[in-house]
């Protein structure tokens, strides 16, 4: 069951806590990339053969590489933030590198994620880098039209399946509103080197082939990323406030989940399930994540959610300022 932190924790414990973890490692990072990235190559490299015997081993192949392309959005993800090399070039490249495999522009996304790492569980400050979230006035007060849309939006299927191959193979080619410079020159270098890589990849194994072999894996990667993403900030008990009450301590402890996963699934999700512990301090790479949160007595009563209580949270849709709670459309209407 998932639990509700019920004191505050002052920002002098929490800098106390997370300053230890805050170091890069480079012998951690170089491992990290070795078996992510070059397990991803050779997994690319098996393709032809593994196809050459049966069109079934496509299914295990595409799952892995799924589960690898999650874990190479990761690691992109700690660059974005600074944390996963010592130097701050090195993170850009590194970054960029695994972004334009996972078919995602760097720098827009990195500046939507600062966005959302500023102003989470802020009621005021929803919509930029954050899964949509109305309240249950919003929702009674908004139109028809968006009432449709929204419960359109939240339908699991939509969430978890059709939205995620969406987002990272079509809506990430396109500049979005009032983007800056820098923006539109993230997203048209990322469009130049994901047509590069797909025409030099359907050179090498074969146009039908890497289409099937890489529709599958961004299926598979994006929607276990959707899910995951969406679990660390949609679960019953979460955190929002209006924005004169909101604080940032109590958003990372309380509006941030610790999701306990196997380790085979923590391993592939690069410990991002110790989400709490990430928004406390975007500086802890990845692999410092877990040895942080076992470290000191204030990350005890996070919300923890379980494979149960992961299912239950794919159903919670709005916001109840009266109850401080996520519920379900059904309840909304009771």
């Amino acid at each position: 069951m998932h639990e509700k932190t019920t004191s505050p924790t002052s920002l002098e414990q929490c800098r106390a806590a997370v300053a230890p973890f805050e170091l890069p490692d480079h012998r951690r990072a170089l491992w990290q990339i070795l078996n992510t990235l070059g397990s991803y190559v050779v997994l690319w490299a098996l393709v032809p053969w593994a196809l050459a015997i049966s069109w079934w081993l496509a299914i295990p192949i595409v799952l892995l590489g799924g589960g690898l392309l999650v874990r190479i959005f990761i690691i992109f993800h700690d660059c974005s933030h600074g944390s996963f090399l010592r130097s701050r070039r090195a993170n850009r490249w590194l970054g960029s590198v695994c972004a334009w495999l996972a078919f995602t522009p760097p720098y827009q996304w990195g500046w939507e994620h600062a966005r959302h790492h500023a102003t989470s569980g802020d009621l005021d400050r929803r919509g930029a880098g954050d899964m949509w979230t109305l309240t249950v006035e919003d929702y009674r007060s908004a139109s028809k039209w968006k009432r449709r849309a929204y419960r359109f939006a939240r339908n699991p299927l939509v969430l978890f399946v059709m939205a995620p191959i969406f987002i990272f193979v079509v809506i990430q080619r396109f500049l979005p509103p009032q983007s800056s410079q820098r923006e539109r020159r993230s997203i048209w270098a990322t469009n130049v080197a994901v047509v590069a890589m797909v025409a030099a990849m359907m050179w090498v194994v074969g146009p039908l082939t890497y289409l099937v072999i890489q529709l599958g894996i961004m299926a598979v990667g994006g929607s276990a990323g959707v899910w995951l993403f969406y679990l660390q900030h949609q679960f019953e008990d979460v955190y929002w406030e209006r924005h004169d009450q909101w604080s940032y301590t109590e958003a990372a402890l309380r509006g941030s989940s610790y999701l306990r996963l196997p380790k085979i699934l923590q391993w592939f999700s690069g410990n991002i399930g110790f989400h709490h512990v990430h928004h406390l301090s975007p500086k802890i790479p990845n692999y410092h994540l877990e040895r942080c949160h076992r470290s000191d007595p204030i990350f005890e009563d996070v919300p923890t959610l379980g494979f149960r209580e992961s299912l239950r949270s794919a159903f919670l849709a709005l916001w109840d300022e009266s109850e401080g709670k996520l519920v379900s459309f059904r309840r909304a209407r009771a």
